[in-house]
């Protein structure tokens, strides 16, 4: 059978949703079972994208087959950290691209008619809202949605909460439970007020609450990470406590104290689940540090959960952490340093297991000078 015979040229069928930032394919061709691995990896990495009509479980397969071909072309390290680092980047994002153009249909009312395909409605509706019409979506982002979908059902246990915490899709899950460990055994003076900033799921808010914070403001620019706080502090009952606010990072007025769990890598996210973890230039880092003198009470605190993992990269020094604090009138009253337990960490087939490993979390007080 002849290439021709297998994939047709087809116009855009839907509407095109990426989570991921994706651009629209500018060619889509539609593609079943009876496509090689071979001839769908040399269509992907051209730039097109391919609309699959066959069996769901043979989409799966198909898309494990494009990332074996793409792996293999992954950057060896490089003698920097910071350039291994880059090149990870640069790699994991044409990563994307090339496994984000293996593409299904989901139908007006989020339903995917595939063989074999599991009924998709719930978890694309808990992820992109109320159906509006067709959309085009590549496999690899629905199934990180039904993936999602799971862990939202199932729940992640916080041992510190002694409780399971719901996140919503596009919200960081708190799955490293060091920085969480960090806030519940840090001394916590006597406060009637707390602000949270990036609260994400809630739970350095609900953890907040649980240790004797007489309120709680948890703040965040993400409408879905709101949405989830509010649901988090609402299962733990904890609603009359705890409010959830933004998109502004400080809320208004002063509290006794203020914690801040910033994105750790200076960098540019390409998905709203890297919004948790890369942050261009500092920016949130250095907007929470500037604030703080303004919206703390007299005597009260900072608490920046930060890890050191941009140090050990060479994307910041330490220095420019401390010529940070420093300048934005600020002094160090206390450090407390937990070390990773998540498992990259002792991965040594990570081309950054060397700065993994050597990895610090730390949480600073921080109190005016």
């Amino acid at each position: 059978m002849s290439r021709t015979d297998r994939i047709t040229d087809e116009p855009l069928p839907a509407r095109w949703h990426s989570e991921s930032g994706l651009p629209a394919p500018r060619r889509l061709v539609v593609a079943d079972d009876r496509i090689r691995a071979a001839t769908a990896y040399r269509l992907a990495c051209e730039g097109t994208a391919l609309l699959w009509r066959g069996d769901y479980q043979g989409a799966r397969r198909l898309l494990r087959a494009l990332e074996r071909r793409v792996d293999r072309t992954a950057p060896e390290p490089a003698a920097a950290p910071a350039e291994t680092f880059r090149l990870q980047r640069r790699f994991r994002a044409h990563r994307a691209r090339v496994l984000g153009r293996l593409t299904v249909l989901l139908e007006p009312d989020h339903g995917l008619s595939l063989r074999r395909a599991p009924d998709v409605r719930a978890a694309c509706t808990a992820a992109y809202g109320p159906p509006t019409g067709p959309r085009l979506i590549p496999l690899r982002e629905l199934l990180g949605v039904l993936g999602a979908h799971q862990w939202r059902e199932r729940g992640v246990e916080v041992p510190a909460l002694g409780a399971r915490v719901h996140p919503h899709y596009g919200v960081f899950a708190p799955v490293r439970g060091e920085y969480v460990d960090l806030v519940a055994r840090a001394p916590l003076p006597p406060v009637r007020t707390a602000f949270d900033l990036g609260t994400g799921t809630g739970v350095l808010a609900a953890v907040l609450a649980r240790r004797g914070a007489g309120r709680v403001v948890g703040t965040d620019i993400s409408p879905r990470a709101r949405a989830c706080a509010r649901d988090t502090v609402h299962r733990l009952g904890l609603a009359d406590r705890v409010a959830v606010t933004g998109p502004a990072l400080y809320p208004p007025g002063r509290a006794g104290l203020v914690v801040c769990n910033p994105p750790w890598l200076p960098g540019r996210p390409v998905s709203t689940l890297e919004q948790g973890v890369y942050d261009p230039s500092g920016r949130m880092l250095s907007a929470f540090l500037a604030g703080l003198p303004e919206h703390l009470e007299p005597a009260g605190e900072g608490w920046l959960i930060l890890s050191d993992l941009a140090e050990h990269l060479g994307l910041r020094t330490r220095a420019d952490l401390l010529t940070a604090i420093e300048a934005a009138g600020l002094r160090i009253a206390g450090r407390i340093d937990t070390r990773p337990r998540h498992p990259r960490a002792a991965d040594p087939r990570d081309p950054l297991h060397a700065a993994r490993a050597a990895e610090v979390t730390s949480l600073w007080r921080l109190v005016p000078r």
